[in-house]
């Protein structure tokens, strides 16, 4: 950082100041000790901006004078715009919302009997080209900073009455493959000075980013799904192209040995139910085969269709039967009920504005209220 060092009377530009909801606790007390403060200080700082929503440096009245002069001068605390608000039938919330370089992405807010997920995004699009996922079919742009991932959950804790009791990092993108910002973000979602969430209420989704997996076990203690679909590879690379370099056989015990022994914590597997692809009898029991041994809760996700796509969901009566052979099998199984289907919030289904930088261009205008102007 380059602020302390400045003279005490200069204020920094606006484009020039740094945006504290980029700083987990460690890096938020390294800031102030370099602008001559206590690290507690920091972590007063913490509290007021997470905890308590406040973004007045002046309104902070445990942090001295002085340094709330400073932090005036050279700091700012900035969260996403929210440009499209839209509620849905069934109580689910999505907000648009707005970033730098003139990106959006997509939050959603699920509503339940005691409790409140909130899905939030990693990354402007996505890169990994999942062939049953909108996200995917609209491209990559970039990935979010820990400013723009945490203000997510900083915007909906301050617009809906109900509390936001879990997050899942299935928003879109791919969480692991924005690795540093993600695990600064998930630690500030832990951090009793901010969300005060436990470990079992804080999700991150991966599609299968192996070596990332294994530096996430070290680093961050947090709940893990993944993005399963198949039971085996060959349909598995179809589906989920990561799979080809990060195939089945290597995924599955770099899963289980993220449990690290933890017998309250279970790897849930994502399953979208395909119509004719991997919805069969034998391949519920390759799935058996495949899961046993590793704790594990399966979620089965009926099928969200999109503009373009080829797929149709499997019938209620084809997930119940597959539900049923996997629950025979001892596997802890659900079926996601679909929401906010009519305000393109469910699973699969989110946009946003993406000029994709890897490979398909702008993305088509009118395929989400992601698109819409405010």
């Amino acid at each position: 950082m380059v602020y302390a060092g400045a003279p005490a009377e200069t204020a920094l530009s606006d484009s020039d100041k740094i945006n504290l909801m980029n700083l987990d606790l460690k890096a938020m007390e390294a800031f102030v000790q370099e602008l001559g403060a206590k690290p507690f200080h920091g972590r007063n700082l913490l509290k007021w901006i997470h905890r308590h929503g406040v973004v007045d440096f002046n309104a902070m009245t445990d942090i001295a004078k002085s340094l709330r002069e400073r932090l005036t001068q050279v700091a700012e605390i900035r969260v996403p715009e929210v440009v499209f608000d839209q509620p849905s039938r069934d109580g689910t919330h999505k907000w648009v919302m707005q970033l730098g370089c003139g990106n959006r992405v997509e939050t959603v807010f699920i509503p339940e009997t005691g409790r409140g997920t909130l899905c939030i995004s990693s990354q402007v699009g996505c890169s990994l080209n999942c062939s049953f996922c909108s996200t995917a079919q609209q491209g990559f742009n970039r990935n979010l900073s820990v400013a723009e991932i945490i203000g997510q959950l900083w915007v909906a804790a301050r617009r809906m009455h109900k509390p936001v009791t879990n997050v899942v990092l299935m928003g879109m993108g791919e969480p692991l493959a924005n690795f540093d910002a993600v695990v600064s973000a998930m630690s500030i979602m832990q951090s009793d000075l901010a969300y005060m969430l436990s470990k079992y209420r804080v999700t991150v989704s991966t599609s299968g980013i192996v070596p990332a997996l294994k530096k996430l076990a070290e680093v961050s203690d947090v709940t893990l799904a993944v993005s399963l679909h198949a039971p085996d590879n060959a349909l598995r690379d179809q589906l989920v192209p990561i799979n080809r370099k990060y195939p089945l056989e290597q995924l599955i015990p770099a899963c289980r040995d993220f449990l690290n022994g933890d017998r309250r914590r279970k790897i849930t597997w994502e399953y979208v139910m395909l119509d004719g692809v991997n919805d069969s009898d034998r391949q519920a029991k390759q799935l058996v085969r495949l899961l046993q041994g590793t704790p594990s809760k399966v979620n089965l996700i009926p099928f969200n269709p999109f503009p373009g796509t080829g797929y149709r969901s499997s019938s209620p009566e084809r997930i119940l039967a597959f539900r049923d052979r996997l629950m025979r099998a001892g596997i802890m199984t659900m079926t996601r009920k679909t929401r906010g289907e009519d305000i393109a919030a469910a699973c699969g289904q989110l946009v946003g504005r993406v000029q994709d930088r890897s490979r398909r261009g702008l993305a088509p205008a009118g395929a989400s209220v992601g698109d819409i102007q405010a």
